[in-house]
């Protein structure tokens, strides 16, 4: 079945679409609604039913000690989805959250593939001793725990940024996690995209293009890309979703996105202490990651299902 006709890819872009339109009308919303996703307003008050109530309200315990953030509404308006643990609209932060998820986690997947793919062709269309170096150097960077070497790289980076030579990158930019995360996921990507190119290496119509006399540069942009790009595209989708949990993973430890921004995981973390009180702080952002990665999930299982009927043919 072609691609694009599939019900499971035309569910799958719909919700994404829908959590991408959602995070790029993030400050919008906060406009509508009269709120600023950033601000702690911990002495707010919000207008309910004609009313003025403390956004941080008394805990419903027998003796009413401490304060919990005030519930939702699920009313259109400001926090419809109540407010966190500072204060904030949850709503808003939601959606600016949306957009620090979705921008690491494609850029890290879209470096990762870059190099994965640069790995790849090198190791798989060179062979030889070129091979055996840059497939050792993959088998270490496999061997070291994914979120071990994630949280190690972030904690030496987040203190006083990166400083490579001239160019310094601050301790807050959404580049270190882009970079970080797209580093740890190389040797997941490069492994099948070298296996790939060392049967392409052999294929016919390569061994064509040499005996023609072709450059080892044209071989490789003209002949073998092409069909490496479908590989790519296989992987992609699958590689964001790992990006993405790797982000919310070091946000929640504090390491990836800085405060006062927010993303996902961030917004678990400040839920964590608010989970029997008011769960929606850390449910509602759950079922973001919950949906986009299984949407991503549905978008490759798909690919890959439709090379596997075009290599049957």
């Amino acid at each position: 079945m072609f691609f694009w006709r599939r019900k499971s890819v035309l569910l799958a872009l719909g919700l994404l679409s829908v959590l991408f339109f959602s995070a790029l009308a993030a400050p919008l919303y906060a406009r509508i609604v009269g709120v600023d996703a950033m601000q702690s307003n911990l002495a707010g008050t919000v207008l309910r039913d004609g009313a003025a109530m403390d956004i941080m309200q008394p805990n419903d315990n027998p003796l009413h000690l401490g304060l919990s953030p005030i519930g939702p509404s699920w009313r259109w308006g400001p926090y419809a989805l109540g407010a966190d643990s500072q204060g904030r609209d949850l709503a808003a932060r939601l959606l600016y959250g949306a957009r620090s998820s979705l921008i690491i986690a494609f850029s890290a997947a879209c470096l990762c593939l870059v190099m994965a793919t640069g790995c790849g062709l090198l190791a798989g269309y060179c062979g030889g001793w070129i091979d055996i170096i840059v497939s050792r150097l993959l088998d270490i960077l496999w061997a070291v725990p994914v979120y071990l070497f994630a949280i190690s790289l972030s904690v030496v980076t987040i203190g006083h940024g990166l400083s490579v030579g001239p160019f310094h990158v601050e301790a807050d930019s959404l580049l270190l996690p882009i970079g970080i995360i797209a580093l740890i996921y190389v040797p997941y990507a490069a492994r099948p995209i070298r296996a790939r190119t060392k049967s392409l290496a052999s294929a016919g119509f390569v061994l064509a293009a040499r005996g023609l006399g072709a450059s080892t540069s044209r071989i490789v942009l003209r002949e073998i890309l092409p069909v490496l790009a479908e590989t790519v595209l296989v992987l992609a989708p699958l590689v964001m979703a790992l990006c993405l949990l790797a982000e919310s993973a070091l946000s929640f430890l504090s390491l990836g996105v800085q405060a006062p921004a927010a993303s996902w995981g961030s917004l678990i973390h400040d839920g964590e202490g608010l989970i029997y009180s008011r769960p929606v702080v850390a449910i509602a952002p759950g079922l973001a990651i919950i949906v986009t990665v299984l949407s991503l999930n549905m978008l490759g299982d798909a690919a890959q299902a439709v090379l596997r009927e075009r290599g049957g043919r």
